[in-house]
């Protein structure tokens, strides 16, 4: 659902890209509460898995496909305020990079995915771990409602911004009752890819896990005939049992970049959900030229390279290292600035300490 160039009036774009700016600052003041050592190379882990995923387009309806949005992925696993970050961070490689969402759009396609999607997600997402019985599989199943619900969420901010600052005389009704529906079918795909990755992640390495945390409980002991809390374990060591860290990294990683360079080849070729409801409601046309059409890697190939496969294949891998380095690169700087600010205590008379 990314949006071009020339959907969305200037003064509209102008507008979101405010908001956007606005939602990420306060991102990156919630992540330091969020990131600490060992889950700041995770984030941008999640950045790269979201961008690979993202180029596996599946097939939803007849001429139809859709792809993970990853609002409700990323907020599960290193938190709302990192998650928005992690979509922002891909979104912004994929405009530069790849031609992919238009550049002046790029405060409204934030908005969508990033603020809408990541917010709605989460807040369904805690309100039902709070009721549910406690348990993995309860995260699990909450961050499967969870997906579902953000996808056409994400769909009528679109639909809200289009109705504002729409380029094209349509009907606004028809617009949101099509995007509303197949970003419902598109929801139910981003729901299974959701719920199995955070399984699969819960599986090893629960502890990891922003949305599971609540799950760890404090061990007891029996003393003198009263229980008392066990002094806490060391975080940093990890049981042998237990997969390490590097380990887990390391596959997500090889991962990504076998999703992205070999399995992304096979991705469905229709138009997604907002390019088939722009194409079908009469507004497609208004898209502009993307400013970096000319990219050496627009619309995820490599024009140095002639054969298709290849070509498609290095540019997602070049995406995925991109990305990786990128959002590692914030989530280590935000994690840093919390790890100053913790460290410098300042005195009564204005001196640190």
């Amino acid at each position: 659902m990314h949006v071009p160039d020339g959907f969305i009036d200037a003064p509209t774009s102008a507008v979101a890209g405010v908001v956007a700016a606005g939602a990420v600052a306060v991102s990156l003041r919630g992540a330091r509460r969020e990131l600490d050592e060992r889950t700041a190379p995770l984030a941008g882990l999640v950045a790269a898995f979201i961008f690979a995923v993202q180029m596996l387009n599946f097939p939803v309806a007849a001429g139809t496909s859709g792809h993970l949005l990853g609002g409700a992925l990323a907020a599960i696993l290193v938190g709302p305020y990192t998650g928005m970050l992690c979509i922002s961070v891909v979104l912004l490689m994929q405009g530069i990079l790849f031609a992919d969402g238009g550049l002046t759009a790029l405060g409204v396609n934030i908005t969508d995915m990033s603020i809408v999607g990541v917010a709605v997600a989460y807040i369904v997402f805690r309100g039902l771990v709070k009721v549910l019985p406690r348990g993995r599989r309860t995260v699990t199943a909450a961050s499967f409602v969870a997906a579902v619900i953000s996808v056409p969420a994400a769909a009528l901010a679109f639909t809200l911004f289009y109705a504002v600052g729409g380029t094209t005389d349509v009907s606004i009704g028809k617009v949101a009752a099509a995007m509303g529906g197949v970003h419902v079918l598109i929801g139910i795909g981003e729901a299974v890819i959701t719920a199995l990755t955070v399984g699969a992640v819960i599986a090893v390495r629960p502890d990891l896990v922003y949305g599971a945390r609540d799950l760890r409980q404090p061990l007891k002991l029996r003393v003198g005939g009263e229980l008392v809390d066990a002094p806490a374990a060391d975080p940093v060591a990890a049981p042998a049992a237990r997969t390490s860290r590097r380990t887990l990294w390391a596959g997500g990683l090889v991962t990504s970049l076998v999703l992205a360079g070999f399995v992304s080849f096979y991705a469905s070729a229709s138009p997604d959900g907002l390019e088939k409801v722009a194409e079908d409601k009469g507004f497609a046309e208004s898209a502009e030229e993307h400013a970096n059409a000319d990219s050496p890697l627009a619309d995820y190939g490599v024009s140095s390279v002639d054969d298709a496969r290849l070509s498609g294949g290095l540019a997602g891998v070049i995406g995925v290292g991109v990305t990786v380095v990128a959002g590692s690169a914030v989530f280590w700087s935000v994690r840093r600035r919390r790890g100053d600010a913790e460290g410098t205590d300042v005195s009564p008379a204005g001196t640190s300490v």
